[in-house]
Parts: C-alpha cells; structure tokens; sequence
C-alpha cells in the first residue's frame, strides 16, 4: 500500500465515497417507496401474485451493464448521467424487494387483521398501522440483502466513467497500481458493513417489542 498517495489523493476519495452513498442509498429508498403498494397488490390478490412476483423478479436478470448502458436511451440523459445508475438501481432494487413486502404481509397472523377490522381500522389503517409494522423484520431483511447488492452494482458505473468507488478500480487497473484497488476493495467493503448495520439499528427502532438477545 502507498500511503503517500493515500494521503494526496484523500479528498478525492472521499467525494467518490459520497457518490458511492448517493448512487447505493437513493435507489433503495425509492426501490422501497415503489416496492410497497406492487407487493401490497401480491398480497392482497392471490391471482395475481404469481405474475405480479414473477415479473419483478425477472428484471432482476438483465445484467447491470446492460441496463447501465440502455439507461441513457430510455430516459434521454447523457451517458455520464448519474440518474442512469440510479434508475437502474432502482429497478433491482424492486425487484428484490416486490417479493419481501409480499411475504412480509403474507407472515401477518389473519386473526390479527381481522382483529384491526373489528376494531374498526380502514384498510389502509390496518396496513400502515398493523401489517407493515408487524413485517418490518421481513422487511429489514430483504432491505439488507438490497443494500449490500446496491454498493457493489453501483461499482460497475465505473466502467461508463461515473465517478464513485468503483472509479479507484479503473484507475488502478489502467496504471497498473495495486493501492486504488486495494482502498477500494476495502471501502466497498466497510461502506457494505455500515450501510448494513443501519438496517439492522433502523429495524430494531422500529420493533422496540422485539426481545432483544441476552448473552450468556
């Protein structure tokens, strides 16, 4: 490792991280917001989940690059754009996480939305206020597995010039300089970790019923 060009190049790195964050992040919160009524609608419709499931799924197998590159012709933008990786994000994105809220909602025990009703919840109340509370673990989960792929999609960009972590690959390879690959191998690696374990802090704030493990 050469630590001198850690130490010139630091502030570069550090704006690569921060698009890095962007270009992992927005995409699955937006994946999220859209994720949530299509897998409402899977739930909700036994006919239509298999189909509605499926499909999802499917977008999840065109290859990153691919889609990357197609991105600029579907949405008008250049190819530099940094919304190509996002919108490309964010459909994996959906596509992981149609199927989570789906079996999130489905796990909901059905005497306990009968139970809501009953007590005179709308629909839409019992959803927000009983289902989606109660899925939250589920949900979680998928959310972990969707970031973690997230950071390491968003590292491809590079190859189309888009500045983030995945930039210090390239530029090692093209200098045949082992240092820009190593740092960001490494920070892939802790920005993976961290954004993980804010899913997982997030969770638990929000299942404060949860019983929490008790070492021995």
């Amino acid at each position: 490792m050469n630590f001198e060009w850690l130490g010139r190049q630091s502030g570069h790195i550090i704006d690569l991280v921060g698009w890095h964050v962007v270009l992992s992040v927005a995409p699955l919160v937006v994946g999220l917001i859209i994720a949530l009524p299509i897998g409402w609608v899977a739930h909700r419709s036994r006919r239509l989940h298999p189909y509605v499931v499926g499909t999802a799924g499917l977008f999840y197998t065109v290859p990153s690059l691919a889609l990357f590159v197609m991105m600029p012709l579907i949405l008008g933008t250049k190819i530099l754009d940094p919304m190509n990786v996002i919108v490309s994000l964010t459909i994996y994105t959906v596509a992981l996480l149609v199927r989570v809220v789906a079996d999130a909602l489905d796990a909901v025990p059905p005497e306990t939305v009968l139970a809501a009703t009953a007590m005179g919840y709308r629909p839409y109340q019992t959803l927000l206020l009983v289902q989606l509370p109660i899925g939250v673990p589920v949900i979680s989960a998928g959310l972990r597995v969707a970031v973690v792929s997230n950071v390491s999609l968003a590292s491809l960009a590079a190859l189309l010039g888009i500045p983030q972590v995945g930039t210090l690959f390239t530029q090692g390879f093209q200098l045949r300089f082992y240092t820009p690959i190593i740092t960001g191998i490494v920070l892939c690696l802790l920005l993976a970790l961290v954004l993980d374990l804010l899913v997982v802090l997030g969770n638990r704030l929000l299942t404060p019923w949860t019983p929490k493990v008790v070492a021995s």
